[in-house]
């Protein structure tokens, strides 16, 4: 038997300064894993195949949604300084913003009915179907907003946009469910070092 609490959103949650140091390490760990780990460039100075792209909304199932959006949010800033993508009122508001939220949503939707041990409990294709639905979901109205953004700064065509980071995010983001499947019984005891926000 686990000796682990699952997450309760309706619980009143603070952040410590553990939550603070997880979310920088959690944000610069996928930064990272996005500069170097994903090689294939799409448009040239702004988007990548982002092939960990599924990272955030992953960090934002196994310990908790806030802990997601800070990880993408952090996670946009060290990935666009070392990539050289960093497009100043882009980066800071809509991109960073966004993937955060990318990375919140889905957690905070699916994990508002029930906690995610008893998600992983039911039916592995039911968790799939539905963790699938909230990332992939998220995931596009990230990409359009961050399009619109882009496009905005850039002058880039807002459908061009849509297109080439709906490649570079959509099909990684799908592999959320498949992710947290193996990580989430191989993480436990780190799950109960970070208070889940």
């Amino acid at each position: 038997m686990s000796n682990t609490k699952p997450i309760d959103l309706k619980a009143k949650t603070r952040f410590t300064f553990v939550n603070i140091i997880f979310f920088v390490i959690f944000g610069v760990l996928t930064g990272v894993l996005w500069a170097y780990g994903s090689p294939i460039p799409l448009i040239p100075g702004a988007v990548h195949l982002r092939t960990f792209a599924f990272i955030i909304p992953v960090i934002g199932f196994l310990f908790g949604p806030v802990t997601g959006f800070f990880s993408g949010y952090i996670g946009t800033l060290v990935w666009s300084l070392l990539g050289g993508y960093f497009i100043a009122p882009h980066t800071l508001l809509a991109d960073g913003i966004t993937v955060g939220l990318s990375a919140a949503l889905p957690a905070f939707f699916m994990l508002k009915t029930k906690p995610l041990d008893e998600w992983l409990k039911l039916s592995k294709g039911k968790f799939i179907g539905v963790c699938m639905f909230w990332s992939v979901l998220f995931g596009v109205l990230m990409i359009l907003s961050t399009s619109l953004s882009l496009s905005y700064f850039t002058g880039l065509d807002y459908w061009y946009c849509v297109v080439w980071i709906g490649i570079a995010d959509v099909a990684p983001i799908a592999l959320t469910p498949f992710v947290v499947l193996l990580l989430a019984p191989r993480l436990k005891r780190v799950q109960t070092i970070i208070p889940k926000v």
